[in-house]
């Protein structure tokens, strides 16, 4: 996954508030990247409404 590649996101893998669950079957552009809690790297994701939040790779797909 390469930062400006349009992605999908898939899958929530926790439970999440309702604005990021608003966001599962959305397409939206890798912003960058973030370091998480130990399992492994999240991916940033800015969507056309200007929002943006992380995600873990596994969770988004290509578009």
């Amino acid at each position: 996954m390469e930062i400006g590649q349009k992605v999908k996101v898939i899958r929530l893998r926790d439970r999440v508030s309702s604005t990021i669950a608003q966001k599962l079957g959305k397409v939206g552009m890798i912003e960058g990247y973030k370091v998480t809690d130990g399992r492994g790297i999240g991916v940033v994701v800015k969507f056309d409404d200007n929002s943006a939040t992380w995600f873990f790779e596994d969770e988004i797909k290509p578009a």
